[in-house]
């Protein structure tokens, strides 16, 4: 089969790279264009443009598929299947027809669960207990198309969106090539999506990270593992943000107001939270990388002590 390969981000990467590890043919990569990234703001291949480079693959970097010279340049390569992961451009009607099985797409949870641009986190800090890989047939909805296959995945208690994502990942690679497997043999059937069970993963802001100490305990440190290497968590005290990398819920109660710094310890630093309080073993000052408690305390820095707010 021919394929073209469409994603950007290392999520995609890695799918990329299992299907060159396939008999199948992949004509050609679609990407999003170069961006600025790094100090000097220099422009830089995505992770599947580069992988596409190194097996010296095709590269198209349309702004949009919308424009009939995009459409023409995808139908000249006379693709069998598209495969999209993550790829962030909008697929018109008109692309998904052209290649002859249509265009499949590796989505990071079991449909219809989480549809949307941050599958992976919203699981976590929705406390779920599963997610998976669903390759789904692309339709002109959002995420909205019939489930062709699934791969389940546990999320463990010490997940965050960093490792859950790597997972994940590698799960894609290995569904895709089963489903392109499934499709050679004429055995890969679609299922329809129930859409009273789904639920829409909004993209991540950084604003998201504020924590909000109300909450109760285990919803924050869910939070923080699902944010956690990206956008992060944060709180403020007094005029400094510190960024919060590791916590833990525990079962203690607290009469202090949520956001109360309990004690402070080598261990950690208990909050006070709407229900609960939280342990926070690792932590980021402004201008500083991220440490320990057990290093903040060495460091003798006079911050999150007994009875300090955090807002």
């Amino acid at each position: 089969m021919r394929l073209v390969f469409a994603g950007t981000p290392d999520f995609a990467a890695t799918a990329l790279r299992a299907l060159l590890d396939t008999p199948y043919s992949v004509v050609g990569v679609y990407s999003q264009p170069d961006r600025p990234a790094g100090r000097g703001r220099k422009l830089q291949p995505s992770p599947v443009k580069q992988v596409a480079l190194d097996n010296d693959i095709p590269v198209f970097q349309p702004e949009s598929l919308k424009t009939p010279e995009a459409q023409q340049e995808l139908a000249d390569l006379q693709p069998d299947v598209m495969i999209v992961a993550a790829y962030g451009l909008i697929l018109p009607q008109a692309v998904l027809e052209i290649p002859a099985h249509g265009c499949l797409n590796i989505h990071a949870s079991l449909l219809p669960r989480w549809r949307g641009a941050a599958p992976i986190q919203r699981a976590i800090a929705a406390g779920d207990k599963e997610t998976g890989i669903t390759i789904m047939q692309m339709d002109k909805g959002l995420d909205t198309g019939d489930m062709l296959l699934k791969s389940l995945s546990k999320i463990d208690a010490n997940d965050t969106g960093g490792s859950l994502h790597d997972r994940l990942a590698e799960l894609g690679g290995d569904a895709i090539v089963d489903a392109l497997h499934l499709l050679e043999k004429g055995e890969l059937r679609g299922e329809a999506q129930n859409d009273e069970h789904a639920c829409y993963a909004h993209k991540l802001s950084k604003e998201e990270g504020h924590i909000d100490w109300s909450q109760d305990a285990p919803a924050i440190e869910r939070l923080i593992r699902a944010f956690n290497p990206w956008p992060g968590t944060y709180t403020d005290l007094d005029q400094q943000r510190l960024r919060i990398h590791e916590a833990a819920a525990t079962d203690e109660h607290s009469q202090m107001a949520a956001g109360t710094v309990v004690r402070r310890e080598r261990e950690g630093i208990d909050v006070a939270c709407g229900t609960g309080t939280l342990r926070i073993t690792r932590l980021q000052l402004p201008g500083a990388r991220a440490q320990s408690v057990n290093d903040l305390i060495n460091g003798g820095k006079q911050l999150l002590l007994p009875g300090q707010e955090l807002r």
